[in-house]
């Protein structure tokens, strides 16, 4: 029911997310970024629509332009035609000046023109001065002379000869009112004893403009389709290739993970099956290593530990000897009594590394566990450092306590945190260089942290990255002043993230150093920032000092603590 009910759930947030709008750029720049089958199937829709639509513009363009021009290669041929007719008739006649017989034969050229034009809207009119005699202006449709602009008749005016044509694209009037395309076309007919008229035939362009549409039509709906059909295409062509490298990278990242029975399906003899055995095949090679990898790892944990446990006895003996010599050194002659002083201190050294060892043993055969107690980091930390004051006066070095939070107690295993508080106050009076040392303790609702900072010489880079691998020096030549064995660092950052917690650090030259553990209050691990921040900016000793945050550990009395106990559980709200 759980798996189904965070399932159901994922999906609805999923479901949830696309219903946002504002979040639909970032979830297409996501899909973008993981999805090779996306970005493909977008680039050749993309392409595949920019090459459709230029095709069908272009070919619109050239279908509208050679219909244009078939039309009005036709409407001229039919202009001419009736002109010329007309023009026949006119010459054919003889008037002899009468104004009747020109009007008689004007109206007979109407007529022809009637009849020989498949126009039916056209016009003549009188070109020059007033005659008695010219005949009257005449025109199919009144709306006619509305149609014809100043321009076109200018034109028609000024140049003389029946074989000249002007046109004009224009908008007829239709019988409902509204406008459909046509052309208009212009020309000069000469009338015996009067002189030369302005004669314009107007034809309709619909049937042009409506086969242009329809083609347009047809056009864009096949572009449309064949985008579709191409997209459709591509995404089955993707599929057969991308789903095997999706199933690829998924069982990669398992073998990553750590699984190393996955093998990838080989199907055919093709390239992806190809690629499929020689996977399988590098899975069978690495898994081959890492178990004889494994093995030497088991070896070798099991000879330390044998050893360390087997050295125990001997040792207890050796120790109990050197401790009997040291007791005694004071009737040796000196040079003995120094050795005497060297062996017990070597002795002592030697089960301090051994006893790390045999903890370094466990941590690598995964058998340590915790042992939690309630226990207030502050507290802890103030233990340490009153435990360590000895060793921090023979250094010259001030330790001060800065803890506005931690009080509250937390489930902790306090033996492995002590330990963890001990090795870097530790480090930090051996490489202080005697300047002050800040221990600070504060604490967030979900976790609490202790951070131990120093201004010694600080380390490079390259030492930070190192600085908790086993046995490393960042100075080789420098001898330890406090018996380090090699493996606090190491052993610390185990006891940290066996605590589901994690030990951070943060160095610079002529700068010092800064350590922060940080523990979750709860178990399940760390879910926000820590409560010290690892990188302390540009702080200084002296500006703490002015604020007043900064005093020895022995200043601090019951009632203090008691206060600042107080303060802590009000900032955290009761989330101890």
């Amino acid at each position: 029911m759980t798996s189904a009910g965070a399932g159901v759930s994922a999906s609805r947030s999923s479901m949830a997310a696309w219903r946002d709008w504002r979040a639909w750029p970032d979830s297409l720049s996501s899909l973008w970024r993981r999805s090779l089958r996306f970005r493909t199937i977008v680039v050749t829709f993309g392409l595949t629509a920019l090459a459709v639509t230029v095709a069908c513009v272009w070919m619109a363009l050239l279908i509208r332009n050679d219909l244009f021009d078939s039309r009005l290669v036709q409407a001229q041929a039919d202009a001419q035609r009736a002109t010329v007719a007309a023009q026949e008739t006119l010459d054919s006649a003889a008037v002899q000046g009468d104004a009747v017989q020109l009007q008689n034969l004007m109206t007979s050229v109407q007529g022809a023109l009637s009849r020989q034009s498949a126009s039916d809207m056209f016009a003549a009119f009188r070109i020059g001065p007033p005659s008695a005699i010219a005949p009257l202006n005449f025109t199919s449709d009144p709306r006619a002379e509305e149609i014809i602009s100043e321009a076109l008749r200018d034109r028609v005016r000024l140049e003389e000869g029946t074989d000249l044509q002007w046109w004009q694209s224009v908008g007829l009037p239709a019988d409902d009112g509204s406008e459909i395309p046509g052309i208009v076309i212009g020309q000069q007919l000469q009338v015996p004893e009067v002189g030369p008229y302005e004669l314009y035939f107007a034809y309709d362009m619909q049937d042009a403009s409506q086969t242009l549409g329809f083609v347009q039509g047809t056009l864009w709906f096949a572009g449309i389709g064949l985008v579709l059909l191409i997209s459709a295409i591509a995404w089955f062509v993707l599929r057969s290739v991308t789903a095997p490298i999706a199933e690829a990278a998924e069982t990669s990242a398992k073998l990553a993970a750590g699984e190393l029975r996955v093998r990838l399906p080989v199907r055919g003899e093709d390239e992806l099956a190809t690629l499929g055995r020689s996977f399988n095949a590098m899975a069978d090679s690495i898994e081959s290593q890492i178990k004889e990898l494994a093995d030497l790892s088991l070896v070798q944990q099991r000879f330390v530990s044998d050893v360390s446990h087997e050295l125990r006895t001997p040792l207890t003996t050796i120790r109990l000897a050197a401790d009997m010599i040291n007791d005694q050194r004071d009737e040796f002659d000196p040079a003995t009594a120094r050795a005497a002083e060297l062996l017990n201190a070597q002795v002592q050294r030697f089960e301090t590394l051994l006893t790390d060892l045999l903890e370094i043993s466990r941590y690598d055969a995964g058998s340590v566990q915790l042992e939690l107690e309630p226990t207030s980091l502050a507290h802890l930390a103030e233990d340490v450092i009153a435990s360590m004051q000895q060793l921090s006066e023979q250094h010259g070095t001030d330790v001060r306590l800065v803890a506005p939070g931690g009080y509250s107690p937390v489930d902790m295993d306090p033996r492995r945190v002590r330990r963890i508080v001990r090795n870097l106050l530790g480090n930090a009076i051996e490489h202080g260089e005697g300047r002050p040392i800040v221990v600070s303790v504060d604490s967030y609702r979900e976790s609490v942290a202790l951070g131990v900072r120093d201004y010694g010489l600080g380390m490079k880079p390259e030492d930070v990255d190192r600085v908790f691998d086993r046995f490393w020096r960042a100075d080789p030549s420098r001898t330890r002043t406090i018996g380090g064995t090699g493996l606090g660092l190491s052993i610390a950052i185990g006891d940290a993230r066996l605590h589901g917690g994690e030990l951070a650090v943060w160095s610079e030259l002529g700068r010092g150093t800064n350590f922060v553990l940080t523990v979750p209050r709860q178990p399940g691990g760390l879910t926000g920032p820590s409560p010290i921040p690892v990188d302390p900016g540009d702080d200084a000793v002296a500006a703490l000092d002015d604020l007043g945050l900064t005093q020895p550990i022995d200043v601090l009395d019951m009632d203090e603590l008691r206060a600042l106990d107080g303060r802590d559980a009000t900032r955290r709200g009761g989330a101890s």
